[in-house]
């Protein structure tokens, strides 16, 4: 359901409830300021951009996502893809790459497909997240420390420039991203001011400090990008192109596949903060709707963001109004204060990344894992991070996750049986239907777990070696749950080479999906009896006369 209609059914919009929202809305809206611009400007955009993005998308996916609390913009996770994106298409390739993910989003909403990304294994989660916040972190290095902008297309060659580049540091320009970052540090720790954003209060601080100093040399919105213009953005078409499309398909599909992973991660936080209960299908519809809308009026990616939505519940939020209530405070700010924005220095906005950088790096988390878990998590967890930051956060996530399949898949092998059934197990159940003992030529074995092509190895092995050929076998398959089409044949496979070599085979005890899988597949006949039985016991009965 729509948040916004869930929320008005519960009574959310009455007016005693306004004021918690207004406020919360207003808050966040502050927080979102700072945080807009310094994300526009690490992706490649203009910082009015960020702004752009957070008023138009956080608003559409306040009214049309699938959680009420879910704060929207521009994140941190997307400034590694983005401005790779950016710095290879330009601004123009980012937007339409943009409305392209908006697309996949609303279809991956209406398909209902927004349980299936939960099924991202955590080692590859941590460790994309945590080699974004490295690319981040090294990525400021030019607005902190007053350093020209680095040569060289990969991050090595990058890191390698920047660490050349060190000792000439602008003094001024790292002075203020210092200053900066401890205030955005400290300001949460300071009883008085712990309400207060961290980064409104280092960008204010740091601004202010520019304004009556003019120290020369130091970056500002003014000196890099002519400032923020007064106004709200209008409306305008993106330049499209086949050839244009048909080259960001791959961009986009890894926006829209990380719009959504961030924007239903945000989504659960809510819920566990709250104790709302999310629609991720709806949530992904409205993150297409305002990702196809955004680029439109000079926008571009927005997804949920988590630590603005855990400001919006933690300053009493209860419905959509606040989300909607962050997007009027940020219009207002392009009304009426845009002209400040000239004087806001850039190290105050790096330094502002640096600690998005160091809280997306999740050190704590990634350490523990790298401490506790299995080794072959440990393994995709760090592959995983190594190619997000030496090489593409695309290439990242689609090796681990066929690491993590992989790895899936041999674990559920191993765990697909295949074993002969003693007299003494079926003891009981032969004795209830008047069964003494099984016939010396009868073999009974029983496959236990899911027939796919990934364990079908066993399977064969453990059927066609029998040392010694029984006159009947029978295959017991009440433990299978299901079976793929190569599991199929390789049953199949194995009956044929087992009656070529005088062995008669039933089948027996299958469930009514994988009974009805081997009769369309052609292994068992529809109404014959000669290779299927209902039950065990009826299989047994059938050959107990014969010998």
């Amino acid at each position: 359901m729509i948040a916004v209609l869930e929320a008005h059914r519960a009574g959310l919009f009455a007016r005693v409830h306004w004021l918690p929202n207004l406020i919360a809305g207003l808050v966040v809206g502050i927080v979102a300021l700072p945080l807009a611009m310094a994300f526009a400007i690490a992706s490649g955009a203009r910082p009015e951009q960020g702004i752009y993005t957070a008023i138009i998308g956080g608003g559409l996916i306040s009214v049309f996502g699938g959680s009420r609390l879910q704060i929207a913009g521009p994140t941190g996770a997307f400034i590694a893809i983005l401005a790779g994106i950016t710095a290879k298409y330009g601004i123009a390739g980012l937007q339409v790459a943009t409305l392209m993910a908006g697309v996949m989003l609303l279809l991956m909403g209406l398909a209902r497909m927004g349980g299936v990304i939960k099924f991202i294994p955590a080692p590859v989660v941590v460790g994309f997240t945590a080699g974004i916040g490295v690319i981040i972190f090294v990525g400021q290095w030019s607005e902190f420390f007053g350093l020209p902008k680095p040569s060289g297309e990969h991050f090595h060659e990058k890191l390698w420039h920047l660490l050349q580049s060190l000792p000439n540091a602008h003094l001024p320009t790292l002075s203020f991203a210092l200053f900066g970052l401890l205030l955005v540090l400290l300001t949460p720790k300071i009883k008085r001011l712990a309400r207060v954003p961290g980064p409104l209060v280092a960008m204010i601080v740091v601004t202010l400090l520019q304004m009556i100093l003019q120290l020369p040399g130091v970056a500002t919105i003014g000196s890099a990008f002519g400032g923020i213009p007064t106004g709200l953005p209008t409306f305008v078409v993106p330049e499209m192109s086949v050839p244009q499309i048909i080259i960001l398909i791959g961009p986009a599909f890894t926006i829209a596949m990380l719009g959504a992973i961030e924007a239903l991660l945000s989504a659960v936080v809510a819920d566990g903060m709250a104790g709302t209960k999310h629609d991720s299908n709806q949530e992904l519809i409205g993150q297409g709707l305002a990702n196809i809308v955004t680029p439109f009026f000079g926008g571009f990616a927005a997804t949920g963001a988590i630590a603005r939505t855990a400001t919006n519940i933690r300053n009493g939020a209860t419905s959509p109004l606040a989300g909607i209530m962050h997007a009027i405070t940020l219009i207002a700010v392009l009304l009426f204060l845009a002209p400040l924005a000239a004087d806001i220095p850039l190290a105050a906005l790096a330094a502002i990344l640096f600690v998005v950088a160091w809280n997306m790096s999740e050190v704590k988390h990634f350490a523990h894992l790298l401490k506790t878990a299995p080794i072959a998590d440990r393994l995709i967890l760090v592959i995983t991070f190594v190619l997000t930051v030496f090489a593409d956060l695309v290439v990242a996530v689609n090796v681990g996750m066929i690491l993590a399949i992989l790895h899936f898949l041999r674990r559920m092998s191993d765990a697909v049986e295949t074993l002969p059934v003693d007299e003494t197990e079926l003891h009981t159940e032969l004795a209830r239907h008047g069964i003494q003992h099984l016939p010396s030529d009868l073999l009974v074995y029983e496959i236990a777990g899911p027939m796919f092509f990934g364990a079908v190895e066993n399977f064969e092995r453990a059927l066609v070696q029998t040392q010694a050929d029984p006159k009947f076998l029978i295959i017991r398959l009440r433990r299978v749950p299901f079976m793929d089409i190569t599991g199929i044949q390789v049953l199949e496979e194995v009956m044929q080479k087992l009656r070529l070599r005088g062995i008669r085979v039933m089948l027996c005890d299958a469930n009514e999906r994988v009974r009805a899988k081997l009769e369309r597949a052609g292994v068992i006949n529809e109404g014959a009896d000669d290779d299927y039985e209902e039950h065990l016991i009826q299989a047994i009965k059938k050959v107990i006369p014969s010998s």
